[in-house]
């Protein structure tokens, strides 16, 4: 596959965005009188954006994002607060990025954002970082109906840059973020490649490819560097589903 156009994840996959995430849940437990989380525990709670990220913090466990109910209001209201003091403070790309969106900028390729940050964080955080000038599109969550991992952002970004889904590469950090855009396959959705982080665990079913899928995963070494090309590398044991994670 030769890629037209290239749509990437933002949270942990092109920015390192867990310490104001942390710092926004601290100002959020403090205000509800509620024991303090870790770093490591947003870490891990990070995915789904911020109302799914609010019903984990308060309930401490990945799984009531699953709840269909809205987090508390007084919760989320408050997460919001202190999450627009501290957006893009602390949060740095991670090594690689900037060379690779570079390296893609210099084959001419359009590149497009998706996340299921609202669109008043998400501006704010890709200016401040500095990636807003790379990106020809932006859809944060609540421009769209349905947002990722429904396949609507993707199909809509894809109209905005010009180009067939089919002949679009997508990025991100976590199986979790692609699954539900690789669905759409039969109706000529893009393929997937999934960096080497992230807290999305394997499923079958999603077909991932890298030219360092034999590498061995280290934490927090991100892979950006690999996007230097635009050919996708299917590897030799590409057909033995349900996919593996790397080891």
């Amino acid at each position: 596959m030769n890629a037209r156009a290239v749509l990437l994840d933002l949270d942990g996959t092109l920015l390192d965005t867990v310490l104001d995430l942390h710092a926004a849940a601290s100002g959020m437990l403090a205000d509800l009188d509620r024991p303090p989380v870790t770093v490591e525990d947003i870490r891990a709670y990070v995915g789904r954006g911020i109302p799914n990220l609010v019903k984990r913090i308060l309930a401490g466990k990945l799984d009531a994002a699953d709840d269909p109910a809205p987090p508390p209001e007084k919760a989320l209201a408050s997460f919001k607060k202190h999450y627009a003091e501290v957006n893009g403070r602390a949060s740095r790309p991670f090594p690689g990025v900037m060379e690779g969106l570079k390296a893609l900028k210099a084959k001419g390729l359009p590149l497009g954002v998706i996340t299921n940050k609202a669109g008043a964080f998400t501006s704010v955080l890709l200016d401040r970082s500095g990636l807003a000038p790379f990106m020809d599109v932006v859809v944060p969550g609540d421009l769209l109906p349905r947002p990722k991992p429904d396949p609507m952002p993707v199909v809509w970004a894809c109209g905005r840059l010009d180009v067939s889904p089919a002949d679009t590469l997508l990025i991100g950090d976590s199986v979790a973020r692609l699954q539900g855009w690789q669905i759409g396959r039969l109706q000529g959705l893009p393929r997937a490649l999934r960096l080497q982080r992230g807290p999305g665990r394997a499923r079958p079913g999603l077909r991932c490819y890298s030219r360092q899928h034999r590498r061995r995963r280290k934490s927090h070494r991100h892979s950006m560097m690999i996007l230097s090309t635009t050919k996708v590398v299917r590897p030799r044991w590409a057909e033995a589903w349900p996919w593996r994670p790397w080891r």
